[in-house]
C-alpha cells in the first residue's frame, strides 16, 4: 500500500519567520525558510490521518485543500502539537461527525485542557466535538493505515512518534531507547526533529539526527521542527549527506 506523506508544517513553536526577528532566516524571501508549525498528512487512497493540529491548522488545512480527514494522531500535549484542534469544526460540520483523536493519556488528559468547553458537558452550539481515543504503544489501524506507536524522549516527557508501513515520523525528542529504536529499523523514510546545529535539552541537533539517521540504517532521512537558529534553507541542504535533507512545507512524498 502505497502512502502520500504531506508536509503540513516544518518549523519549531515559533515558526519561522519568528516574531520580532531581524535575523537572515526570518527575512529570507527562500519559501523553504517560512516555516509553519510542525505536522503532516498522512494518506491513502481511502483514509487521511493528520499528525498534530498545531496552532497553523485552519492555514494548513486550506493551503492543501483537504476537505476530509479520519483522525488525529497527537504526538504530545504541548500547545504547538494542539492549539488548532478548536478549527477541526468545519470538518465536523461537513463530514457530520465528530473528529476521532488518537493519543496516550497525558496528550488526551491535555487535549481537555486545551479546549475544556469541549468536554464539560455544555451543549453550546457550535464547539468542536471530539472522540478521544487513549492508545499506549500496541499497534492499530486507522482505516486501512497501520499505525505503530513508537515511545521517544523529549527531555523527561514522553512523547509518542509513529510508523505508518515503511514511514517513521518523530517530532519533539532528543533520546529514543534502544528497544524503541527497533521499531525504527526497517523504515525506509525517516523524519527527525531538528531544532539547530547547536545541542539542546530536549531536541536533536543536526548532527545528532544525521548521527542518528546512519545508526538506523534509512534509505531516506527527512528533517523538520526547524528554529531560525539553523539557518537558510539552502545552505544547510547542501551540508548534508546524499540520502538526508531538510523537509519543507508543502513537499509531499509517497512510500
Amino acid at each position: 500500500m502505497g502512502l502520500t506523506i504531506t508536509f503540513l508544517g516544518t518549523g519549531t513553536s515559533g515558526g519561522v519567520p519568528m516574531v520580532a526577528c531581524q535575523c537572515a532566516v526570518c527575512l529570507s524571501a527562500d519559501t523553504r525558510d517560512k516555516r509553519l508549525r510542525s505536522s503532516i498528512k498522512v494518506s491513502s487512497d481511502t483514509t487521511t490521518i493528520i499528525v498534530d493540529a498545531t496552532p497553523d491548522f485552519r492555514q494548513q488545512m486550506l493551503r492543501e485543500d483537504i476537505r476530509e480527514i479520519d483522525a488525529i494522531l497527537i504526538t504530545h500535549p504541548h500547545k504547538d502539537h494542539v492549539g488548532g484542534l478548536d478549527d477541526t469544526r468545519g470538518f465536523q460540520y461537513f463530514q457530520q461527525r465528530s473528529t476521532q483523536i488518537y493519543g496516550n493519556k497525558m496528550s488526551l488528559d491535555g487535549v481537555k485542557r486545551e479546549l475544556p468547553y469541549a468536554f464539560d458537558g455544555t451543549d453550546y452550539p457550535g464547539i468542536p466535538s471530539f472522540v478521544l481515543n487513549e492508545i499506549d504503544l500496541t499497534p492499530f489501524m486507522i482505516g486501512d493505515i497501520p499505525v505503530v506507536p513508537i515511545l521517544v524522549w523529549h527531555h523527561r516527557m514522553p512523547v509518542y512518534g509513529y510508523r505508518f508501513g515503511n514511514f517513521t515520523y518523530i517530532t519533539d525528542a532528543n533520546r529514543i531507547d534502544e528497544s524503541e529504536k527497533e521499531k525504527i529499523r526497517g523504515s525506509h523514510t525517516l523524519v527527525l526533529n531538528t531544532l539547530r546545529k547547536q545541542e539542546h535539552i530536549s531536541h536533536f541537533s543536526l548532527q545528532e539526527a544525521i548521527n542518528l539517521s546512519i545508526e538506523l540504517g534509512v534509505k531516506q532521512s527527512y528533517f523538520t521542527h526547524i528554529s531560525h537558529q539553523l539557518g537558510l534553507h539552502c545552505d544547510i541542504n547542501n551540508e548534508l549527506p546524499e540520502n538526508m535533507e531538510l523537509a519543507w512545507d508543502g513537499l509531499k512524498i509517497v512510500v
